[in-house]
Order: C-alpha cells, then sequence, then structure tokens
C-alpha cells in the first residue's frame, strides 16, 4: 500500500523572467514501512520532492498523495494538521532549540499541536526514545553540551515523537562523521522496524543507498532509476 504517491509531478519556479524547471513530470509511489533513498547530484530536484512531500511547498502541476490526502487543494491549517500527524523531519543541520534540554527538545513538537496522550503516557513515551537513541546519560544535557551525533540522535528521537507515519531525513548523515552517521542509520533502521515507520531520505550517503528498500535516484528534474531492493543486499 503506497502511503506517499506523486503522479505526474512537475514544479517550476521563476527567477525573475527565468523558469527553472525543478521537476519535470515526476511518478512514483514509496509503500508503508519503506526506507527510501532519493539520490542524486545537486538541482536534481531531491529537495523539491522533499519539501512537496513535506507539505512545505506545491507542485506546479500534478497530484501529491500524503497518506490517502491529496495535498492540493488543502487550506493551511489542513497542510499544518497533515504535517503535525502524519510527518516527521530531520535536518542535516538539527535545528535544535538551544535553551532546551535533551527532555525538552523532543517534547516540543507535543506542545505545537493536539497531544491525545496523558501525561504519563507523554512522559512514558518520550523516555522511551530517549533509551532507545541512547541518550538516557544525557536527557538534562543542552544541545550545546552535545556531540553532532548525539544531537541527531535527538532530532531522530523528536521526528518520531509524535509517533508519524513518516520521517522525512534532509541527507541526515551530512555533517558526521563516517562511523556515527553508520551508528545513526542503524538508529534508524531500528526505529523503522520497530515502529513501521517509512523514512525517505534525501542523500548522497551510499550507505543509506545501499540499505534502503527502494532507490529513486533524480537527474534534471526526472527519475532516471527507481527500483525495489533488498535490504539485506547492503546490510548494515
Amino acid at each position: 500500500m503506497a502511503i506517499v504517491q506523486l503522479e505526474d509531478v512537475k514544479k517550476i519556479y521563476k527567477l525573475g523572467k527565468t523558469e527553472v524547471h525543478a521537476l519535470r513530470g515526476v511518478t512514483f509511489s514509496i509503500a508503508k514501512g519503506d526506507f527510501a533513498a532519493l539520490i542524486g547530484p545537486s538541482g536534481s530536484g531531491k529537495s523539491t520532492i522533499l519539501n512537496l512531500m513535506g507539505c512545505i511547498d506545491q507542485p506546479t502541476e500534478g497530484v501529491v498523495t500524503i497518506d490517502g490526502k491529496v495535498t492540493h487543494g488543502l487550506s493551511d491549517k489542513a497542510l499544518t494538521r497533515l504535517r503535525h500527524e502524519t510527518l516527521g523531519f530531520i535536518f542535516q543541520s538539527f535545528n535544535l532549540i538551544p535553551v532546551l534540554n535533551v527532555y525538552e527538545n523532543i517534547e516540543f513538537p507535543l506542545l505545537l499541536g493536539k497531544n491525545s496522550m496523558g501525561k504519563q503516557e507523554t512522559r512514558e513515551w518520550i523516555e522511551y526514545l530517549i533509551e532507545a537513541v541512547g541518550l538516557s546519560d544525557h536527557m538534562q544535557h543542552k544541545s550545546n553540551e552535545l556531540s553532532g551525533g548525539q544531537r541527531q540522535r535527538v532530532a531522530i528521537a523528536r521526528a518520531l515523537v509524535t509517533k508519524p507515519q513518516i520521517v522525512l531525513a534532509d541527507e541526515p548523515t551530512a555533517n558526521l562523521d563516517s562511523k556515527t552517521g553508520q551508528s545513526i542509520l542503524e538508529l534508524m533502521r531500528k526505529m523503522n522496524a520497530e515502529l513501521n515507520t517509512t523514512f525517505i531520505f534525501s542523500t548522497h550517503d551510499h550507505t543509506i543507498i545501499d540499505i534502503a528498500d527502494h532507490v529513486i535516484r533524480l537527474l534534471d528534474g526526472q527519475i532516471v532509476e527507481n527500483t525495489r531492493q533488498s535490504a539485506e543486499a547492503g546490510g548494515l
């Protein structure tokens, strides 16, 4: 069952009098529970697709469907609700709030929208995520007291705290050394398996590409490869 679907999607940006064709009729779907990678050089359309899937932007033409909902025509309020209830985001720059500690950074998305969990359940869930990402001993530490790898672990837990169907990750290992990046990938793969959360990466990291269930290769706004593969082929 497809949790994300793009049908003949085109995106044109205007820079003055110049039209930039970022996407030129892209069609693909991603199944629930996939560990999927969008790959390609700068300017290939990866970030544009991630923005469309994240309901941050809308296509010029075509249809984007997220968890059964067509994004075009939704009100700002409905798009905000879809982002909050269905999507989690991981950024290469971490985007943590410096004045908050690990627990508070992870909790923050729950304070922005409706949280159906009770107080005790919320605390147990956040503490479970903190333990899952290996930061139980750093719960009260602020972000400037953490390493890059630890900050990315906080970002992963924060992305998962709303129990999203989909996590969108923009170059999540780009600012990490290879060993730390490997451990972060192992963590995301673990959370993907345990929670059946769909992970979609924009990446240049071949380690992600090797272990992905689904690889979509882009060039000049078009898909040049769309393959499903066994995750065991690359292993971790």
